[in-house]
Parts: structure tokens; sequence; C-alpha cells
């Protein structure tokens, strides 16, 4: 984040000495001048990275920006952004890769793939569709202005800081009607069905007074070491910006979607119907994926896996004594009371407990543990209708800000409990928790590949994790394991249904059909999956992908070191270079393995 400075320079020179290979004379020289510029690139790079895009510097603890929320669905935004990727990239292709480090040339790959994979996906009018029910500009400001987020309520300079925020909040969503009404024109719209489950969510906000409203939440909660001065002006400008900018403009937006967009938006939920929409989900599937794995390839994967995990939930049946055919026993398991909590408040604290148990567990399994404390908290109201049933919030390296496990508890009577552990340590532990704070703390790793992402990668881990539930000893009620097979059957039906609806034209009603006829699910999720997958196609193809790669990575170490081999020092291997495109980590696991034998 900051310019090279001489302890750097200094640092460098140590970290090239230290390379494999041993250079003399002129090669000596060539190696250090082009760590000293790579390094360069990297930290140019990450700080212009933190301007264009300050809420990723407010995440990853960086502060300096609090005061901007850009518009980054502008052209001139979009301009930047092309510009700094297509510098970036002849600069890095100038650098003799050869010169570098081993751990240089990983840095060296993945950033130029990055740089690549960013230009080609400008083709794509993603700007102009910007936003559904399930990823908007619109909730996340919510959660933003509502103190229980990202942006700090802690100083007076925070508090200011978050009404310039506002005005930047303005922009962007006249820029989003602007784009939107670009698409209209275009044929680029998003989804009706999705739509009519955004307006709720911006009605939702169209409250009487400022007092009303969930941005003045850090009003009710100001610091009481504020002098009175600046609460009494505080509370007067949070006022003045709640019932002047923020609620006129979330009014803006959803007499616009209500008015003209809905009308416009198209019956079809597939990008087979947008302009280019084949070669644009080819481009997704590859990209999240990180493979060259077709969307046909991948549904018959998906087939396969499914049909699959069915044996093993027979398996589930027979040790429980349940007599039946298997979609009975879908049914039994989300209508028997005995598998649902009575109150809200009983399902997060038994997350809570479970946190503690499986956190004592995990030492068996690993050798490399975050430092960043992990909390269970409920999602907030304004969202929980329309969230998933259990996210993550990473935390910050210096830990000032926790790793958040979110648990829904809305209408906790469709939650069951045999679900809970498989989704705990996919998200927090041993899941994203441990991946994305052990990477953030890594003072090895550049930082952009320290606070960056490759979704397969982070998705598989989370899946990967779930399995582990089985060595940890977490599944010792059958229905636990139920869970977690009905977790893995989950992610096997997304890799069917996402190809499904964007590369062969499936309905709605054929999704629904084919999650029903496959799992034990709920109407409530089924729905809410549904058109998940509608609002952001090919992002469920990671998790499984991910999953069954690391389990094939993991097969072929333990094959080849046999006694060899142990599982918490494969897991350190994993984690600690950070995420990864999968043909990667499979090549630097095989050379792991070398090293060893």
């Amino acid at each position: 984040m900051k310019s090279l400075s001489a302890v750097s320079l200094i640092v460098l020179l140590l970290l090239a000495s230290c390379d494999s290979r041993r250079f003399t004379g002129e090669g000596a020289a060539d190696s250090i001048d082009a760590s000293v510029a790579f390094a360069a690139l990297l930290d140019e790079h990450f700080e212009r990275t933190l301007e264009l895009y300050p809420l990723f510097a407010t995440d990853i603890g960086d502060n300096r920006y609090n005061d901007r929320y850009v518009n980054s669905i502008g052209a001139e935004h979009r301009a930047a952004v092309h510009e700094l990727d297509s510098e970036h990239l002849a600069r890095v292709i100038g650098i003799d890769r050869d010169a570098l480090s081993r751990q240089n040339q990983l840095s060296y790959d993945l950033f130029k793939l990055n740089r690549e994979t960013s230009l080609a996906g400008e083709r794509f009018p993603t700007h102009l569709a910007p936003m559904n029910q399930f990823r908007s500009a619109t909730s996340s400001f919510v959660r933003l202005g509502s103190g229980g987020s990202l942006h700090p309520f802690d100083t007076v300079k925070d508090y200011d800081d978050f009404l310039d925020r506002i005005d930047g909040f303005v922009v962007y969503i006249d820029q989003a009607i602007e784009n939107m009404q670009e698409g209209m024109q275009q044929g680029i719209t998003q989804p009706r069905v999705l739509m009519l489950k955004f307006v709720p969510q911006l009605q939702s906000q169209l409250v009487g007074s400022a007092e009303q409203s969930g941005f003045y939440s850090p009003i009710t909660n100001m610091p009481e070491e504020f002098s009175d001065a600046d609460r009494e002006r505080l509370t007067k400008d949070y006022i003045n910006a709640i019932e002047n900018k923020v609620l006129p403009t979330f009014e803006r937006l959803h007499n616009f979607i209500g008015d003209d967009y809905l009308s416009a938006a198209r019956e079809s939920i597939g990008m087979l119907d947008l302009p280019g929409g084949e070669e644009w989900y080819a481009y997704n599937v590859r990209r999240i994926t990180t493979t060259d794995l077709t969307p046909d390839e991948i549904h018959q994967i998906g087939i396969s896996e499914v049909e699959r995990i069915h044996d093993e939930m027979r398996g589930v049946m027979g040790a429980i004594g349940f007599v039946g055919e298997l979609s009975e026993f879908f049914k039994f398991v989300y209508s028997d009371p005995q598998f649902f909590f009575d109150e809200p408040e009983q399902l997060i604290q038994a997350y809570r407990d479970m946190s503690a148990d499986i956190e004592s567990r995990v030492p068996s399994l690993f050798n490399l543990f975050p430092q960043t404390p992990l909390e269970v908290r409920r999602v907030e109201p304004f969202r929980e209708q329309t969230s998933s049933k259990g996210s993550y919030q990473s935390g910050t390296p210096d830990g000032s800000r926790p790793g958040i496990f979110f648990a829904n508890a809305y209408n906790v009577g469709i939650r069951p409990k045999w679900d809970m552990k498989s989704l705990f340590l996919h998200e927090a532990i041993p899941g994203h928790h441990f991946q994305i704070s052990l990477a953030q703390e890594s003072k090895e790793l550049p930082d952009f590949r320290r606070f960056g992402g490759f979704t397969a990668y982070v998705e598989g881990w989370g899946l990967y994790s779930e399995y582990l539930g089985r060595e940890l000893g977490v599944y010792e009620d059958p229905m636990d394991l139920f869970g977690a097979l009905n977790a893995e059957l989950w992610r096997s039906i997304r890799l069917v249904v996402d190809t499904g609806i964007h590369a062969r034209g499936w309905t709605r009603q054929q999704v629904l059909d084919y999650m029903f006829a496959n799992s034990a699910v709920s109407k409530t999720r089924a729905v809410a999956e549904a058109e998940r997958f509608m609002a952001i196609p090919g992002q469920a193809l990671a998790y499984k992908i991910g999953q069954l790669k690391i389990l094939e990575i993991r097969a072929d170490a333990e094959a080849r070191l046999g006694e060899r081999f142990d599982v918490r020092d494969f897991h350190a291997e994993i984690l600690k270079d950070g995420p990864m495109p999968l043909s990667t980590l499979e090549a630097k696991i095989a050379a792991w393995v070398d090293e060893q034998l």
C-alpha cells in the first residue's frame, strides 16, 4: 500500500538472495532488478486499486478513503479501470519472469491472469443491469449506514466521512437509473421475477422520518465521549442527509423500477436471451471455475454427483431405521417438529455453542490457525427475508473488526437443525474464516493476494471444509451427516440447474421441479436459490468444482506420500499462499509432494 521504501528494498534484496537458484555477477543484478520492478508494480497497482474502490479499502481496514463512495458503473470509472489494467499488464509482461523467485513467479502469474481476465470481461455490459434482489448497492449501503457493517462509527471523523459517502451513493444510484434506461433500450435487463423481489427491499426504506430510518442508528448509538456540540451538529446533519438525500434517492429508484423498469424487464431467466448471452455465460464459467470445463461438462458432473450422494443418503436412512423412499425421507426431515427450534434465539445460541466445540476439534487436522477472532451474529431484520441462511463477513488483519458468521433466524420453523453444522464448517471454522483470515494475516504474500480471491478456490475450500466434518467427528448424529450430504447435494444440484438456466434455456419451473425431485428443500429456499442462480450466473458452479479438485489433489498427495502424508501439513500448504486458480493449486501441491519424495 505504500511506495517502495529503503527497508522494503533491503527485504527484497534478501528475498532474492534466498531463491533456490543462485545467481552471481550479471545474473544476480538481473534478478534484483526484476524483483524490485515487480514489487514496485504490485505496490502501485494495489494502492491505485484502493483509490478506485474505497469500500474495498474500508473492508480491509484501510480508512483513508472512508469519505468516498465511487460511481463504479459510470463511464469515467470504467475507463480508469481499463487504463490501469492495460498499463499494468504491459508492464508486468516487460518484467523477466525467469529472474524472479518461485513465490514471485506465482504472484506474477496470478497478477497477469487477473489483468487479462478483467480486460476480457469488458466486452460484457454488466453495468447496464447493476441491481437485483440478491446483489444491490442499496442493500449493502443500508448495512453500511446502519453501523453494523464495514464503515466504522467510532469517531467524529467517521460520522463526517459517512455523510460524504452519502453524496457519492446518490451519484451512484442516479447513474444506475441512467444505465438501466440504456439497458432497456439494448435489451439488457434483469429478469422481471427478480425485480419484483427487489421492489419490497426498496419499499422498506421509504420511512416517514429520519428517526425511523436505519441510517439514523449511528445517531442513536453515538459514542458517549462525543461533545455536546458534536452531538448536536451531527444529529442535525444526519437528519438533513437522510430526509433530503437518502430517502429521496431510494424513492427515486423505487419509482423508476415500479413505473418503468418492470414493464421492460425480461420474462426469461437465463443469459441465453441476452445479446451475446452464450459467450457471456461461457466467460463467467471460465472466470469463476478457473477451469476450461464447458457448461455441458459441468452439467453432467452435477448429474453424476446427485446420483452418488443419493446413494449415501439412503445409507443414513438405514442408520436411523427409516423405511420408505428417499422422497418420503425428504418430506419427513422437513416436517417433523423434532428437527426445528421454536425461537430464533435458540438457533443463534446453538451456533455459538457449536463455534466453541468445533474450535476445540480443529487442531487434529490443522497446525495453522488465524489470529482474527470470530463472532456469531444474527442477520439484521431489514435483510433477513431475502438473505441466505448463513454467510461470512471477513475481519480486518489488525483485529479491529472480527470475522462474523451471520446466521439467519427468520422464520425459524423452516430452518432444520440437521444442516447447521455443515453450514458453520463452511462459512466459519475451518471454512471461510480460516481461509480468508490466514491469507489476510500473511506477512509473506503481496497485498493483492492477501485480499484477493478466486471463487472456485474460496468456495471449494468452504465445501471441502464441510467434508472435513466427518474427520473432525462433528457428524456424530446420523442426521448431521445427512445435513452435510444434503448441503453437498445442493451444490451438485447447482451444477445442473445453473447450467440448465443459462446454457440450456430451462424455465423457472423446470429448475424448481428438479430441486423438489432431488433434494430435501423447502419451497421458500428453493425459490430463493433458484432466483439466486438467475441473479449471479455461474457463481454457484464454484463450490462443487472447487471441492472436487481439492479432494482429487489430496487423494493424489496421499497416494504418492503414503505414510509420510500429514493432513495438517497438507492443509497448511493449501491455505498459506492464499487463493489461486485450481490448476495453479494442483501444480503447487504436486511440487510440494515432489520435495518430500
